[in-house]
């Protein structure tokens, strides 16, 4: 089977896939300073949960990662505990999508990855959006070209940097207010983010829809896409599973083209 990996700066999002469908999935906090003997064993515990053996049910493993580091680490891991060597999605790799940046080499490996797989299930011109450490919205033209986006701070680096500096101001868990009007400084904390970020991809897909000219599906993904979908009317599309399934189609591309 093949094990898809999606290391962000925040979040790992790792996922098990058989016929271009994932299986299982579990996320880990990224810890730069992690070990591939660590990973090996977070995965192995994972694996031992469902009643399966890591180096028994996976045989090809792909990546997309922005953190070096560890991108090093689970090629390490990989090479010692699984017998494979990972495919890294990155300059180089036959990806079949035009990207119409000025260097295109310095966008990220889960925008590209995103982007493709959005295009691929529902046909373009499209937006994504990714709520992860930043909030990006990438734009994918109809015949498939990526045309580039715009990064935003994310949701709870945000909320983190607040906190940090209002020493009156404490640290919140995300979730539904009950109301626009907070009652307390949690719930306004809770409200000011959900609806401010809410009116955030309001304010940028409608900057994006004006510029293309044509009001075109938003797909939203990352650990924080169904909350906010939730109080907003532009996304029409929550797929948790899209930075994997852009892996596995990007590695389908190499061996297909």
């Amino acid at each position: 089977m093949l094990l898809v990996v999606d290391v962000g700066n925040t979040q790992t999002h790792i996922g098990l896939m058989a016929g271009g469908e994932v299986t299982s999935e579990w996320r880990i906090a990224t810890v730069r300073h992690r070990t591939g003997d660590e990973i090996a064993g977070l995965l192995q515990g994972f694996f031992s949960l469902q009643g399966d053996v890591l180096r028994d049910t996976v045989d090809e493993v792909g990546i997309a990662s922005v953190v070096p580091r560890l991108t090093q680490q689970w090629t390490e891991m990989c090479a010692a505990y699984l017998g494979v060597t990972p495919f890294i999605v990155g300059p180089g790799a036959r990806t079949g999508m035009r990207i119409a940046m000025k260097n295109p080499s310095e966008v990220g490996a889960d925008r590209i990855v995103n982007a493709i797989a959005a295009f691929e299930a529902y046909g373009g011109p499209c937006i994504v959006a990714d709520y992860g450490t930043a909030t990006t919205f990438d734009v994918v033209s109809e015949d498939g070209e990526y045309l580039g986006g715009a990064i935003a701070p994310g949701i709870e680096v945000s909320l983190e940097a607040l906190t940090t500096r209002a020493a009156k101001l404490v640290k919140i868990q995300l979730s539904d207010p009950e109301r626009a009007i907070g009652k307390s400084t949690v719930e306004a904390l809770q409200a000011g983010a959900v609806y401010g970020f809410a009116g955030e991809i309001e304010g940028i897909v409608h900057a994006i829809w004006k510029e293309l000219g044509v009001r075109c599906r938003v797909v939203a993904t990352g650990g924080l896409a169904e909350l906010i979908a939730r109080h907003t009317d532009v996304i029409e599309t929550v797929d948790p599973y899209l930075t994997l399934r852009g892996i596995e189609i990007v590695m389908r591309r190499q061996r297909d083209g």
